[in-house]
């Protein structure tokens, strides 16, 4: 645990694994329409993706990876 605020210092469900978002979840986590992220896929743009069947879950811990690569450096 953390010791300032008692949040998980890892971002996982009650059996263990990370939690995953859905393409909505995504989409509205970033503000941006959920076309954008299927777009981003297309080129290889977004973060990584999991493929269930039809359906994409996105693991938070990778779209927090994703979302720090994607800072631009000062002064841009």
């Amino acid at each position: 645990m953390n010791t300032h605020n008692d949040t998980p210092l890892f971002d996982l469900n009650a059996w263990g694994l990370a939690r995953m978002m859905d393409i909505h979840e995504l989409a509205a986590y970033l503000g941006v329409p959920v076309s954008t992220v299927y777009d981003w896929r297309t080129h290889g743009k977004g973060p990584t993706a999991y493929r269930f069947g039809k359906h994409l879950k996105f693991a938070v811990d990778d779209v927090r990876a994703w979302v720090a690569e994607q800072r631009e450096p000062s002064g841009r």
